[in-house]
């Protein structure tokens, strides 16, 4: 197959070309800042069409990775930058494969299981789960889950008769490649920063990197498959326990639990995305008709 990676330079873009590339697929990665690698990169800006769109023409799978990191400080320019990156990203690869006389046959489109609610009740699967920021919910909150709102949004607004599109709701991958989300707690816990958040008890939703792999291989090959389609281990962990784990593969030792505090000025706070916050999923579909899910130990 020839596979279309935009935004692909990143932990899980390469991750996932790695993977491609050794299967025996020709990888063509899109990047604003294109570098040597052992599969085909290609220069674009992410927001007008280009030569970079011939790609597309005769791909068997477009891949949307693009979008500004939300390791940051939310500040009012990165909020906008944060989400004009994905809304241009998505908004011109659309009109790319609206263009091609051989236009791909799926696209997966990234999206964020941080588009659900907060909850403890149950997992928000991609079939039943509430999406919003739910009641007693900080304000604060809005801005992450109505960015993913609108990413998906511009994705569906796209007609691909002819393209089948899924969008992947995923969890934190965790994978020990650097710059990844693993490699930022594992820095923070060798640091003595793993500490519980708060009373530690909400849930962090987390799937290895080689199961995340795997699911795009199962939603490639499935083309009953569309819509939302949650990624995430059926095993989440409590806050104090996944940091328990983390410190005891480190080797690290057992910090002061991190408090919750006044909420700080709107411009600094976001919904988070990372272990502090996270609540239950579950992808009801892929879980169906998938193999066992792996969970082998990354290490430290």
């Amino acid at each position: 197959m020839k596979i279309v990676l935009a935004g692909g330079t990143g932990a899980i873009g390469t991750l996932l070309a790695k993977h491609w590339k050794s299967a025996g697929h020709e990888v063509v990665a899109f990047s604003r800042s294109p570098h040597l690698a052992p599969w085909e990169m290609i220069a674009w800006d992410a927001r007008t069409i280009g030569p970079w769109a011939a790609e597309i023409n005769g791909a068997d799978v477009v891949v949307n990775l693009a979008g500004r990191s939300v390791n940051c400080r939310y500040t009012a320019a990165n909020r906008k930058e944060i989400l004009d990156s994905r809304i241009d990203a998505t908004r011109v690869l659309g009109e790319a494969i609206t263009r091609a006389e051989h236009p791909p046959r799926v696209w997966l489109q990234s999206s964020t299981a941080t588009i659900y609610e907060h909850r403890y009740d149950a997992a928000n699967d991609d079939l039943t789960g509430i999406v919003g920021v739910g009641a007693g919910a900080p304000d604060t909150w809005r801005f992450s889950i109505e960015a993913a709102q609108a990413w998906e949004a511009t994705c569906l607004a796209v007609a691909t008769p002819q393209t089948r599109k899924a969008l992947l709701r995923s969890a934190m991958v965790m994978d020990r490649s650097e710059g990844g989300i693993f490699d930022t707690l594992r820095m923070l816990a060798r640091r003595g920063l793993a500490g519980p958040a708060g009373d530690g008890k909400q849930f962090i939703s987390w799937v290895h990197g080689d199961d995340f792999v795997a699911a795009l291989d199962f939603l490639i090959a499935h083309d009953e498959l569309s819509g939302p389609i949650n990624i995430a281990s059926p095993n989440p962990l409590p806050n104090a326990e996944f940091m328990a784990d983390l410190r005891h593969a480190t080797g690290a030792p057992l910090p002061s639990p991190i408090p919750i505090g006044p909420t700080p000025p709107p411009n600094s706070v976001r919904k988070p995305d990372h272990p502090a916050t996270h609540h239950q999923r579950d992808s009801a579909r892929v879980r169906r008709r998938s193999r066992s899910q792996r969970f082998g130990s990354m290490g430290a």
